[in-house]
């Protein structure tokens, strides 16, 4: 019985290889990834889904053992962290508390935000309230990791609690740390919303697809969150996978623009294609219009233009005053590029103005197109012909 004991506690149930105890770590850990991303963040945070209760409750148990996170207080943070993004009321902003303190202590300022009773209740309706929910999942939040280590310590020996550390840390490093820290940090942008959301990578396999932050920050209510062809969401594959086995139901993805090629007046759905493209709409514009104006006129401004090409894009909330008086001092240099930028601000202007009625936003809208034609830049000229043709059409899935 002792010899038995001691083998257990050595080796566990199991008696993997060292290559076993890291392939478990890996699986589990992704799992963990997994639950967060469908269940926490596109079921419970943006209601993009709908999950059966198997893998539901699956994921909300797999997360108390690993994580000790509650469902209420997870998805008050992250709405309130969209609602305030990149404000002083902003849970975990790096642009505000900056990216060291984010990235190091971004579980510290979760769970510091999640005693904040007015945030919870503001932002924390929807969630679970069931007996086990009350009982056991919120009132005992900590005794699921203590049970993961007992567990792991029986399946895989002393090694166990290495793969238990792993666990522990994975949440706070990826998604507190990562994903809340570098991905409004550092990374590319596909679109530009008022906040600092980039893509980390394009490829969004470790953190479950979290990796594509901009394009979640650009369409937050989707279920997908790869946008590009060259984008893989492995989150979503999984969503896809649990639809075809009947336990999840997209409700929303974002939307794609359909353009109807040669229509010469814009009407009440194209002003209605173009607010909801709107970020899909400035996309375009900055890559068929500025980016090759910018091509055209580098050559007469030179190295300035170089460094302040991406202002150019950028949206001007996010600018200092440094970088406002260093884009000015471009657009000064060069007319085509003032020109450019200056329609690309009277633009976003048309789908800001909220209180205006649907037939003034129409008659700025067409008062933006003649304008844009009237400049003689044939960018210009293309765009807002192409401008004219949106159209609203049915998200692919």
């Amino acid at each position: 019985m002792i010899d038995w004991t001691l083998n257990l506690l050595a080796n566990g149930l199991l008696g993997f290889s060292v290559w076993g105890y890291i392939a478990a770590a890996l699986v589990m850990t992704h799992i963990t990834i997994s639950a967060v991303t469908i269940y926490l963040h596109r079921h419970q945070a943006h209601r993009s889904l709908d999950l059966h209760p198997i893998p539901s409750h699956f994921f909300r148990f797999w997360l108390w053992l690993t994580t000790g996170m509650v469902t209420k207080a997870w998805s008050a943070i992250h709405r309130k962290h969209h609602a305030k993004c990149e404000t002083e009321d902003d849970p975990h902003s790096p642009q505000v508390l900056g990216i060291k303190k984010v990235f190091w202590e971004g579980s510290e300022l979760y769970r510091k935000e999640a005693r904040n009773q007015e945030t919870l209740e503001k932002y924390g309706h929807g969630s679970p309230d069931d007996w086990i929910e009350r009982n056991l999942y919120t009132r005992h939040s900590r005794y699921g990791i203590v049970l993961m280590l007992i567990v792991n310590i029986i399946l895989f020996g002393m090694a166990g609690i290495s793969i238990w550390a792993v666990q522990m840390i994975w949440i706070p490093i990826t998604a507190a740390g990562i994903i809340n820290g570098v991905g409004h940090y550092w990374g590319y942008r596909n679109y530009e919303p008022e906040d600092a959301s980039t893509n980390i990578s394009p490829w969004g396999i470790i953190i479950g697809g979290e990796e594509l932050h901009n394009n979640h920050h650009a369409f937050p209510g989707s279920a997908k969150l790869s946008s590009k062809p060259w984008e893989f969401d492995i989150g979503w594959f999984y969503i896809r996978v649990l639809e075809i086995l009947g336990l999840a139901r997209v409700k929303k993805v974002a939307p794609e623009p359909v353009i109807t090629p040669g229509k010469q007046e814009a009407d009440l759905e194209t002003l209605r294609a173009v607010i909801v493209n709107r970020l899909h709409v400035l996309s375009h514009y900055c890559r068929d219009v500025i980016a090759p104006v910018v091509k055209d006129e580098l050559h007469k401004v030179g190295s300035p233009l170089e460094r302040a090409r991406r202002l150019l894009v950028r949206d001007q909330s996010l600018m200092d005053d440094v970088a406002k008086k260093r884009l000015d001092s471009v657009l000064e240099r060069s007319v085509a590029l003032k020109t450019v930028y200056q329609h690309k601000l009277s633009l976003q202007k048309i789908w800001q103005r909220s209180n205006s009625t649907q037939e003034t936003l129409l008659h700025s809208l067409e008062q933006w197109c003649k304008e844009a034609e009237a400049t003689g830049i044939k960018r210009l000229q293309d765009f807002a012909l192409s401008l004219r043709g949106y159209a609203l059409g049915t998200p692919s899935a």
